[in-house]
């Protein structure tokens, strides 16, 4: 796990080139503080901050030659399995290794396969920089689920790239003009989705994907290697059905393999343990091909309802890992608030990311890599609200009146919502607020599940009405050629929610603290075999991730493990209105929103005493517009 930063620009070394790259270097020093390398030709600058995870000698030095000296790269991952790759190669041809890098056997497998071959063999996360010395042509390369970022800007005659935006930043005529309409994205999704970036001149590398520049040509060329869409319809069509035992057989199989291709490292290594079953599943996998106790790391909130640290600590007791806990105050998890514009490169508004930061924190004093159970709800159909959609529009469909409520709803003020929700609540005996009336109106526009599920996952459901000059929003090109609705959100998620926003936060906060995340349930053996099976063993008795439990009930006892979902939360509502008001009172000051022109002041300031004043929960919302204030804070705007 590393980061890398590079570009390609063949004015006269007028200004100090090497100096640039240094300071690109210097702005992911935690991606690698192990180690840094720069290689420079005839207008081609690479650099690579290392985190030495395998071989640690200096023949893991990056960036690194290939043995003909035709290609060099700078590589930011891991290849799982490179061990197999090499044998693969020695089979059929002479090879002097120098040392024992995957990195090493990624150069000679793109020699000798070229490309294409090559990507198809790599098993592991990553994101690379691959210059070709003979044809004068740059490759950029990302990993099929988008486990690792890459950010480019181009024009005719020159490129800039690196691992994180804020290397992008340190060029010194980099275009830094923020584009509308990706802040729209980011105020409906809480993420800005690849290809967009906050800056109209940078792009993301979209998962799945490589492209090829050349300063010849001066025009990219894009082509996706992995295409999951194309995939799970095929796979669709054509299930061949497995019954549940051999499905629960083969899951098991692929599962130990993709977790003891994780655990090969040089350094200690451990797993991240929340008690639910993505994590339980990974890191009882994990015991099971460990001749000693692993570590498992797991945090708690002292607060009803946000505390899964119980749980995490009976599943370990059961599997006999050695267990860390720790149990947050309110005063750590805010101590962490300050630094978030700084470790998301991106305005970033998931705030499970406090909670991701500490346990990485935690985790990093005794170990270097951890084992994540991420991805099993997207593969699996564990989200509640792919059960949510299909019940709230059959109820949808019995309301009469629904544009006329949904006028009603949004156009009366909190005060008279508010009086009318106590009496109708007294009545039915429903929870209902003026809150999630004011939540539920626009719900009542959806024509059908697909819409209805977009408008679930939104932020801001009319992002452009808080971001001036936001005249549209970016239109998504999919293709979900599936028979079960919930396999399209399923879908739909796999392509923006995971990469956009759980991959994000992931990356982020390990790297942050220069720990490796490591990720067994995207092993893309792990997602196709996924798709290849009917719903109906993904999701059973309005229940998801079935096959995944009966996996993990081989290891642990059921009754450790069901429960309901409770999520990685904080109680950020109530933290607005009472620790963190004051610093959110700042970061929203209606004269700054105004002097920056980005945001109607009116509208947040509109909502932020509405929460403020517990007259409803914008607490979402609003994280939104402080996160984008702590990014502008960073950057002196």
């Amino acid at each position: 796990m590393c980061g890398f930063a590079g570009f390609y620009d063949e004015r006269p070394e007028t200004n100090p080139f090497n100096s640039i790259l240094g300071n690109m270097l210097q702005a992911i020093t935690h991606r690698g503080p192990n180690d840094e390398g720069i290689w420079a030709e005839q207008g081609i600058y690479l650099g690579h901050r290392r985190l030495s995870i395998l071989d640690l000698s200096a023949a893991g030095h990056q960036p690194m030659l290939s043995a003909s000296q035709q290609y060099v790269i700078a590589f930011n991952g891991e290849i799982y399995n490179f061990q197999q790759i090499r044998q693969q190669l020695e089979r059929n041809h002479a090879i002097t290794w120098r040392g024992h890098s995957d990195t090493e056997v990624m150069l000679a497998a793109i020699e000798t396969w070229g490309l294409d071959q090559a990507l198809s063999q790599f098993n592991g996360m990553f994101a690379f920089a691959l210059w070709d010395r003979k044809s004068k042509t740059l490759t950029l390369a990302r990993d099929r689920l988008g486990e690792k970022p890459l950010y480019y800007s181009h024009n005719q005659n020159r490129i800039i790239f690196g691992s994180e935006l804020t290397t992008l930043e340190q060029f010194p005529d980099l275009n830094k003009e923020i584009d509308r309409e990706a802040l729209g994205e980011y105020f409906k999704y809480s993420y800005i989705p690849a290809p967009y970036s906050i800056y109209k001149d940078v792009k993301k590398l979209k998962p799945a994907h490589y492209l090829v520049w050349s300063p010849r040509r001066g025009v990219i060329q894009e082509r996706c290697y992995w295409d999951i869409q194309s995939i799970a319809a095929k796979s669709q069509k054509q299930i061949k059905p497995l019954s549940d035992q051999e499905a629960i057989e083969q899951l098991d199989v692929l599962l130990k393999d993709s977790v003891s291709l994780r655990m090969e490292a040089d350094v200690p290594l451990g797993s991240f343990l929340s008690g639910g079953i993505d994590s339980s599943v990974v890191s009882a996998v994990m015991q099971s091909q460990s001749t000693i106790p692993v570590r498992t790391f797991s945090i708690g909130f002292d607060i009803p309802g946000y505390n899964e640290a119980v749980h995490a600590a009976a599943v370990a007791k059961h599997l006999g890992t050695n267990h860390t806990e720790h149990y947050v105050t309110g005063s750590d998890a805010l101590a962490v608030v300050p630094k978030l514009g700084t470790l998301y490169d991106e305005p970033f508004a998931d705030s499970s990311q406090i909670p991701m930061y500490l346990v990485s924190q935690m985790a990093k004093q005794h170990v270097t890599v951890c084992l994540s159970g991420d991805g099993g709800d997207e593969l699996f159909g564990g989200y509640s609200r792919y059960f949510m959609s299909t019940q709230i529009l059959k109820k949808l469909k019995r309301l009469p009146m629904r544009r006329s409520i949904q006028f009603f709803l949004e156009k009366t003020p909190f005060y008279i919502l508010d009086y009318l929700a106590k009496i109708a609540s007294s009545l039915t005996k429903l929870p209902l607020t003026a809150s999630k009336l004011k939540t539920f109106a626009p719900l009542l526009s959806a024509h059908n599940q697909y819409e209805l599920y977009c408008l679930l996952m939104m932020c801001w459901r009319n992002p452009q009405s808080v971001v001036l000059e936001c005249t549209n929003l970016y239109q998504h090109d999919f293709n979900f050629d599936l028979k079960d609705f919930i396999h399209v959100m399923m879908m739909h998620d796999s392509l923006t929610y995971l990469p956009g926003d759980i991959l994000t936060k992931v990356d982020r906060a390990t790297m942050a603290v220069s720990l490796e995340g490591r990720i067994p349930l995207l092993d893309h053996r792990v997602a196709e075999f996924a798709w290849c099976l009917p719903l109906s063993q993904k999701v059973r008795d309005d229940q998801g991730k079935w096959l995944l439990r009966q996996v993990l009930y081989q290891y642990v006892p059921q009754s450790l493990i069901d429960r309901p979902k409770m999520g990685f939360g904080i109680p950020l509502a109530e933290w607005l209105r009472t620790d963190l008001a004051d610093w959110a009172g700042v970061m929203l000051n209606p004269d700054k929103l105004k002097r920056q022109g980005l945001l109607n002041y009116r509208v947040v300031d509109q909502i932020w005493q509405s929460h403020l004043h517990a007259r409803a929960d914008y607490s979402s919302q609003l994280w939104s517009v402080i996160m984008l204030q702590a990014w502008l804070a960073e950057r002196g705007l």
